[in-house]
């Protein structure tokens, strides 16, 4: 691995995309070779940064003399499979951040994985790494005594709902009582006639003007409430720890890997 980790960036004129794009130059041990964005986008051609001397341009496709160690994925669901056959096709690590993946799409992941790194995560920020394992442990001690609401807003351009960060909590709530979540998950009660199912995990969704992204985990049980709250404030919280973990991951051998190996390794400057 070479001093400085060479990333590709696929979705670069998206919100996350743009914002990597800002934080990048200051991250040390990160050179970026490529900004990659849809055909046809006004983009496409531009420079990446027109202030600066660098000469990085936006492109379409990625020339097949350019090497990189690990494609940063931040596009979106129906884009998602040209970027992970792109990371196998040049043999590159992976790290996605893109949401909204059907099953399908999270089998080939999975599938992948046997071929080369993979690090896919629905929120990169350390402080959510560390949210999932507090509500985890909350919902190992409390069972199904407490009922849990998962209560998430975001902007008005997101587009998947819940989030794929309140699917995880979701998920790590439900593993830490024992249950599958698509058994005992509820989306929605609008016309609803019965009460409440004990051990259910709801979800709710609030989008809204540019809500960079809250999440709220509920506790209720009888006579008291317990909220796990991370609000984030920023973007460039997630295009960082995007860039540790490609930093991180780059040289790594194929197979899954997790934002908490990332943010917990020695020299990541993390731990949680």
């Amino acid at each position: 691995m070479s001093a400085s980790t060479r990333i590709i960036l696929f979705g670069a004129s998206g919100r996350m995309g743009q914002e990597i794009l800002r934080v990048a130059p200051s991250q040390s041990g990160i050179e970026l070779v490529s900004a990659l964005v849809r055909p046809g986008s006004p983009l496409d051609g531009e420079p990446v940064w027109p202030n600066r001397s660098a000469s990085l341009a936006f492109g379409s496709t990625l020339e097949p003399e350019l090497q990189g160690e690990v494609l940063v994925d931040f596009s979106n669901a129906a884009s998602f499979d040209a970027a992970l056959a792109l990371a196998l096709q040049r043999e590159m690590a992976l790290v996605s951040g893109t949401t909204g993946l059907s099953e399908q799409q999270r089998a080939e992941l999975d599938a992948a994985a046997q071929r080369i790194p993979v690090l896919w995560s629905a929120n990169f920020s350390i402080g959510v790494a560390l949210l999932r394992r507090l509500v985890a442990e909350a919902a190992r001690v409390l069972g199904d005594e407490f009922d849990v609401e998962i209560i998430e807003a975001h902007h008005n351009r997101k587009r998947d709902a819940p989030s794929g960060t309140a699917l995880t909590l979701g998920r790590a709530v439900a593993e830490a009582r024992g249950q599958d979540l698509d058994d005992v998950a509820c989306y929605a009660r609008h016309g609803a006639d019965e009460a409440r199912a004990r051990g259910e995990i709801g979800f709710a969704s609030v989008r809204g003007g540019d809500i960079v992204g809250d999440h709220t985990v509920l506790f209720a049980g009888d006579g008291e409430r317990m909220e796990f709250v991370h609000r984030a404030g920023t973007r460039a919280l997630f295009a960082r720890g995007a860039l540790l973990a490609a930093r991180w991951i780059a040289g790594r051998s194929a197979g899954r890997y997790t934002l908490d190996q990332a943010v917990a390794a020695p020299g990541s400057g993390r731990g949680c």
